[in-house]
């Protein structure tokens, strides 16, 4: 049986992050990715911190975003993400809702891959480690 590979966060915009239009400014729905890929991979005791200390750094090399509605101030919002790649690269994908009512208000997704820290060399395959704490087996 494959293990629930997704978490889900809750979170309200602040002030600062609307723009003159009052709605969530564009750029900070990446902040929200990123709090919510923490508390996934935190989940699996493989967060940036576990990731270093493994040997291999993760950068970002893509990432792409889907607005279908804007949030606003201090709306509540959930941001599920869910790893659905691991065998080469690791992609996360992200649903963004409104938390009351559960209306679709961004779908996106990231794609990071394994870096030797020591050499600074892509790897091809993602390494073991991922795997291990994933708790995933590769075909």
């Amino acid at each position: 049986m494959r293990p629930d590979l997704s978490h889900q966060i809750e979170l309200a915009p602040a002030f600062h992050d609307v723009d003159p239009m009052q709605i969530v400014w564009h750029g900070n729905y990446v902040k929200y990715l990123e709090l919510a890929r923490c508390a996934l991979l935190d989940k699996f005791d493989y967060d940036y911190p576990q990731m270093r200390d493994s040997g291999y750094l993760w950068p970002i090399v893509d990432m792409r975003l889907k607005y279908v509605k804007p949030a606003t101030f201090k709306q509540r919002i959930t941001v599920r993400a869910e790893i659905t790649e691991w065998e080469c690269r690791l992609r996360i994908d992200y649903l963004v809702r409104d938390a009351v009512t559960g209306e679709k208000l961004n779908k996106a997704h990231t794609i990071q891959v394994a870096v030797d820290a020591a050499s600074g060399e892509m790897q091809y395959v993602c390494p073991r480690v991922l795997w291990d704490r994933l708790g995933v087996t590769v075909e």
